[in-house]
């Protein structure tokens, strides 16, 4: 006996190909791999309770650190000493195992900041091409130098589209999630 299952799930790839370039605010896979990242920081920093609060806060902080200073040798160093020193401070001074159940959504807090500042800059990092009009100088973001499925993938996500408000928002934002573009300027 023949299952009719495959004839619909090639009816379903046939109709739906195409569903993430004309529905707005569908998921791509790389908004799943983003929310993947998202959700592994704040399991981390929730396994480490106070501890995870403290990494993902002092982490944040030493990104913003290490974007506001200039040239890439000066960035790495300060972000290796930075980084060794809050990890040195973190692991003395605070306990190893969450004590108290509210560590745990402590240290969840912590990963979150930390995982939500990675993924954003994960998704404003891809190159971006200049286009000049006679309107003037235009960003287009993503590049559509970037591979097909890469490039599809990021103009369609739906993660990705809710941040394009970095590019014209707050400088501190900008220089956190997007420090190269606010060098240039």
């Amino acid at each position: 006996m023949l299952h009719p299952l495959p004839v619909v799930a090639l009816r379903l790839k046939t109709i739906c190909k195409d569903c993430t370039a004309t529905l707005p605010g569908v998921m791509t896979w790389f908004d799943a791999l983003l929310v993947t990242l998202l959700a592994m920081m704040t399991a981390l920093g929730a396994r480490r309770g106070l501890a995870g609060l403290a990494w993902g806060g002092l982490g944040v902080l030493v990104c913003f650190l290490v974007a506001s200073l200039g040239g890439p040798i000066v960035t790495t160093v300060a972000a290796l000493l930075l980084g060794l020193g809050c990890a040195v401070i973190i692991v003395r001074l605070l306990p190893h195992s969450p004590e108290q159940p509210w560590h745990l959504l402590a240290g969840g807090v912590g990963g979150l900041a930390l995982g939500g500042v990675l993924i954003a800059t994960v998704a404003l990092g891809f190159p971006l091409d200049v286009r000049v009009t006679s309107a003037g100088t235009t960003g287009v973001y993503p590049s559509v130098n970037l591979p097909p499925a890469l490039y599809e993938a990021v103009q369609n996500s739906a993660l990705q589209n809710s941040l394009r408000g970095v590019w014209g928002g707050n400088l501190s934002l900008r220089t956190l999630l997007i420090p190269d573009q606010t060098r240039r300027q």
